[in-house]
């Protein structure tokens, strides 16, 4: 590790200098405890009696060897401030914790796993001219063993119960929520005490290397939810680490999140070191295909208001962060979550943009929902809803979310936001997806979503898998298997999705019929998607496509999936004017011909 680089910021492999690391003759450890009087080792190796650790370099750093100790040992730091008194710490750069409610660190030995994954890792691309359909997954709670809160599958049965679902299911690429180790299962992982620490909710670092490898090896990318904001307080962790504030902010006015958590000072260059090297541990180490960052508005301004200013320290810190990951990295996917209009989210570091890939795109999803969850005869007041997007959507590169926020907390899931009674939901919810998958940018889906999913999410439970029993949602569920596949297969849909040229407008201005027309294009492809979001029948529609030849509906939101051809093929009347009919909450894709 170069130490001025770890001082200033812009190092990336704190993690292997930092932490335990197996020798041939046992493990040395080493931490950064610059404000410590004294520091200890301790651990099952020597009965958890103290072993000191000298200073080394300029100081601030502690290291000691121990040969008795092995991997799958745990141990902790103990940590004297100058007042002499101590609490012990996990490991900021440990490769493993135990499982809550203990918080030791546990020794890994990552020198050992060989992936097989070298195909997948030549032609893996940030996706930008190519279809990206991402499950979005919590892994405790997509499937359990049992119905105990404590039972979940390791990271290697997962691989086996998930992948075949995401194949058939029509994914192909699987975000996960974060895996970084934390104390209490209700924060998701939000909260972090482990930044290196795969949990042990799910078995060992390489249990979890074997899942994203095969993953890789059945052409699945993998996004993990990486959290460089902030951190949580329990007094083991990052908190008061060497007796001071050496990871936080000293003041509480900035320095506690409105989550009741740490906010990360980004202005020392050891704290943009250490979440550098986190990052870059996960792609590197883990060879996952895309980090996907928490709450980028926290960091853009501070505690997340812009009326409180820009964080510049921070801004700089997620530029630097992003230059050199793509660096290092450059077909890996960074995704940002912000809710906020700072401009150059996904514009490149040195044009002065923040460098990430995509943006979530929350206005659009904040919008569509709440068109949806209107009674149908006020939705022409709210036409313009559903035409907003377009207005700005070629400022960034935005990825259209329907994330885990969308389904807790009282906001319901997202079938049951479509207006209206049990039968009246499913035909809106799949007029809705065909808008989603119709709309340029990327898609992102929550677990649960394609089957129609009535009980908002609980961490606890898995899926209610049980209502693919009944045919409304194992109809549902048949549906989003072939939007998802047609979506993959129609370069019309993702080839041009940030090129002006990719979109346009046939039909947005019938407030009142609430219909909605667009062509969507690729260089060998196009598509019109005409939708009808009101609760009547709309006959006689006039559609002019210019250039257009005839009509061929290639896909339906209707219970059936095709037809014949001589009832869906449509040639058009003078100056490539079509006329179409509309049965009530329905989309159609037809391909122009």
């Amino acid at each position: 590790m170069d130490f001025y680089s770890f001082y200033t910021g812009k190092c990336f492999d704190a993690y292997q200098y930092l932490g335990a690391h197996v020798t041939g003759s046992g493990t040395v450890f080493r931490t950064f405890a610059p404000a410590a009087s004294r520091v200890s080792l301790i651990g099952e190796f020597s009965e958890w009696e103290e072993i000191p650790m000298e200073k080394i370099h300029d100081g601030n750093f502690w290291e000691v060897s121990a040969g008795t100790a092995e991997p799958g040992m745990r141990y902790k730091y103990r940590i004297y401030d100058k007042k002499g008194q101590f609490i012990d710490h996990c490991d900021p750069y440990g490769y493993g914790m135990e499982l809550r409610p203990g918080n030791a660190s546990v020794i890994r030995d990552l020198r050992n796993y060989k992936f097989r994954d070298s195909a997948w890792m030549k032609k893996r691309t940030d996706r930008k001219k190519e279809p990206l359909n991402i499950y979005e997954l919590h892994f405790g709670s997509f499937r359990k063993p049992s119905e105990e809160p404590d039972a979940w599958y390791d990271y290697e049965e997962m691989a086996d119960i998930l992948i075949p679902y995401l194949k058939e299911s029509g994914y192909n690429y699987l975000e996960i929520m974060p895996l970084c180790e934390y104390p209490s299962d209700e924060s998701w992982g939000y909260q972090g005490t482990g930044f290196f620490s795969p949990t042990s909710r799910y078995g060992t670092a390489d249990q979890l290397r074997a899942f994203v490898d095969a993953c890789h090896q059945n052409e699945i990318g993998i996004i993990l939810d990486f959290v460089p904001v902030h951190f949580a307080v329990d007094g083991y962790a990052l908190a008061n680490y060497d007796g001071t504030a050496l990871y936080e902010y000293p003041h509480a006015a900035v320095g506690q999140s409105e989550w009741g958590s740490c906010n990360f000072m980004h202005s020392r260059g050891e704290v943009r070191s250490f979440l550098q090297s986190a990052a870059e541990y996960w792609l590197t180490e883990f060879h996952m295909d895309g980090l996907r960052m928490d709450a980028v508005s926290r960091a853009i301004y501070w505690q997340g208001d812009p009326a409180r200013g820009v964080n510049s320290n921070a801004v700089e810190f997620l530029k630097n962060m992003n230059r050199g990951l793509k660096e290092r990295h450059p077909s890996v996917i960074l995704a940002a979550e912000d809710s906020t209009s700072f401009p150059g989210v996904t514009e490149l570091p040195e044009k002065g943009g923040l460098g990430f890939d995509y943006k979530w795109d929350m206005g659009w999803m904040n919008d569509t929902l709440e068109y949806f969850r209107t009674d149908p005869l006020y939705r022409g007041r709210d036409y313009n809803k559903l035409t907003f997007s377009m207005a700005y959507f070629y400022g960034e590169r935005y990825l259209l979310p329907l994330s885990h926020d969308e389904v807790v907390h009282g906001k319901a899931t997202i079938l049951q936001k479509m207006f209206g009674e049990y039968e009246m939901k499913f035909p809106q919810a799949r007029a809705f997806y065909m808008y989603m998958y119709a709309h340029p940018g990327k898609k992102l889906n929550f677990m649960g979503n394609e089957i129609g999913h009535f009980r908002e999410w609980d961490e606890t439970r898995e899926q209610d898998w049980g209502l693919l029993e009944y045919p409304a949602h194992r109809d549902f569920y048949c549906f989003m298997k072939a939007l998802n596949r047609f979506y993959l297969e129609h370069p019309a849909f993702w080839e041009k999705d940030y090129d002006e040229a990719g979109f346009r407008w046939l039909e947005c201005g019938t407030e009142d019929q609430c219909v909605y027309a667009f062509e969507r294009k690729a260089e060998k492809e196009r598509i019109a998607a005409v939708f009808n979001f009101s609760g009547a029948e709309q006959t006689g529609l006039r559609l002019k496509i210019a250039g257009a030849e005839k009509l061929k509906e290639i896909f339906s939101s209707g219970n059936k999936i095709s037809a014949k051809e001589e009832d869906i093929e449509r040639t058009r009347s003078e100056n490539s004017i079509f006329e179409l009919e509309l049965a009530p909450f329905s989309a159609v894709y037809y391909l122009i011909g």
